[in-house]
């Protein structure tokens, strides 16, 4: 089957990492990909994996933006030309350029939701949501079907998939070395991966240092990822005196790499569709804290495979951040349940399975 992901970016983040998983499974499973994006840091990572990235100028938040329409054509000819069998958008903007191709080309669409959309007129009026609509979550698909109006049987929850052969549990020593690379001794670290803006909550995990500080004063706090709220954040830090406990670290495209120094995961989201860090974190044995919105509340069971704790309170959450360190081995069995989650629920091999179907299901192929 020959395949076109439509995005409109790959720089590191969420639906770069759905598509890269997917991708390089759909390859080896002897499928053809073509992804067409504007670029971004992962552009490499996507090539080294048998995807051919085609490049075009659409990176935009608005739906009718001329960028659209120039792109339009130069796409018209890749699909006739390939001879592709399905469109998969993973955007709003790519969302509606695809619906319009595959009205055009006579291909069918499928696009996937991440998170959550404002229910803008513009959006209800036009929805293009093509043949079907991949939910990652039952919040996204109950979101999909209550503020939009898409019909629950044209909804297909599929949640992301973690390759558990990349994210894997380090064991101690592996943890020691990889500690010493981030200049990392004995402190107890406190991490999240994420994009840096206001939704991801950020700000509360920061203003809840002080309180963890009191009973850990060696606690380091971890933030690795970019975005507009970075600055903001900064200064934060700096008011409250925390510049000898928070390290900012750049774009992690490998998170692996990363994970295993963390002691407690953290995602303070206000708004979360699934939470795919987390997934990665909960993978790699790692204890989960996290705000009880969204997708998130799929992926943890409070108390027995992480904690949930309401956003925007950073006393509670210090509160949860401290049980982690307070009772070890109840941390543990909590991450260890996690796993066993992902393992059960979230694998790679479900996700492409389910994702195929529905290629199969609507191209004919």
């Amino acid at each position: 089957m020959n395949i076109l992901f439509l995005t409109t970016h790959l720089n590191t983040g969420g639906i770069t990492s759905y598509l890269l998983t997917l991708g390089q499974a759909l390859v080896k499973k002897g499928h053809r990909l073509l992804v067409a994006s504007s670029g971004g840091n992962c552009v490499a990572r996507f090539e080294e994996a048998g995807i051919r990235h085609v490049q075009m100028n659409i990176r935009t938040k608005s739906e009718v933006h001329p960028k659209l329409l120039f792109a339009w054509p130069v796409l018209n000819r890749l699909i006739r030309q390939e001879n592709i069998n399905i469109i998969h958008a993973q955007t709003r903007v790519t969302q509606v350029l695809g619906y319009g191709l595959s009205l055009s080309c006579g291909v069918k669409m499928v696009t996937t939701c991440h998170g959550f959309f404002r229910a803008r007129w513009f959006r209800k009026t036009f929805p293009c949501w093509g043949e079907a609509v991949i939910a990652i979550s039952r919040p996204v698909s109950h979101h999909l079907n209550q503020d939009f109006g898409v019909p629950y049987e044209k909804i297909h929850l599929i949640a992301n998939g973690i390759d558990l052969n990349r994210f894997v549990m380090a064991d101690e020593s592996k943890r020691r070395a990889i500690r010493h690379k981030w200049n990392i001794a004995h402190e107890p670290v406190i991490g999240t991966i994420a994009r840096l803006s206001d939704v991801k909550g950020i700000d509360i995990l920061i203003k809840s240092m002080p309180l963890v500080l009191k009973e850990r004063p060696s606690a380091i706090l971890m933030i690795a990822g970019q975005g507009p709220e970075e600055a903001n954040l900064r200064k934060l830090t700096q008011e409250l005196s925390l510049i000898k406990h928070v390290r900012f670290e750049n774009i992690i495209n490998q998170p692996q790499d990363i994970l295993p120094i963390f002691d407690v995961f953290v995602m303070p989201s206000l708004m979360e569709g699934l939470g795919l860090s987390v997934m990665e974190a909960q993978a790699c044995g790692i204890p989960v804290v996290a705000s009880r919105v969204g997708g998130l509340v799929d992926l943890i069971e409070d108390g027995k495979s992480g904690y949930l704790v309401h956003s925007q309170d950073e006393t509670v959450l210090a509160g949860r951040i401290l049980d982690i360190f307070r009772h070890p081995d109840h941390a543990r069995a909590m991450a260890l349940q996690a796993r066993s989650n992902i393992e059960n629920h979230f694998s790679e091999g479900m996700m492409v399975e389910e994702t195929v179907k529905i290629y199969e299901q609507y191209s004919g192929c």
